[in-house]
């Protein structure tokens, strides 16, 4: 089976929110959840089912909140380990971590 594209799909409820990755039917989505206070968005869980690790899953999911943290101005608190390890892996980063 081929790694099609993984389409991230925005679920944005204001205070709160994910970035799902729709997988295979059938199969529980991979996602980022956050919660918004004032101006910093705090990637509070990130999560892809075991049969789908190792494709960059998690990592397109925090790279669509950061897409968004540079496109709409707001901090982003990596209050999940996969994000802070991301952050702490992309240190040009540094002025979107809260």
């Amino acid at each position: 089976m081929g790694h099609a594209e993984i389409e991230i799909e925005r679920r944005d409820r204001v205070t709160h929110g994910d970035y799902v990755a729709k997988l295979d039917a059938g199969d529980t989505p991979a996602k980022l959840s956050w919660t918004q206070r004032d101006d910093v968005r705090h990637a509070e869980h990130t999560f892809v089912p075991t049969s789908h690790r190792g494709r960059g899953i998690a990592e397109k999911l925090v790279e669509a909140l950061i897409e968004d943290a540079r496109s709409n101005g707001f901090k982003i608190a990596p209050d999940c380990s996969y994000v802070e390890r991301y952050f702490d892996r992309h240190k040009e980063l540094a002025d979107l971590r809260a």
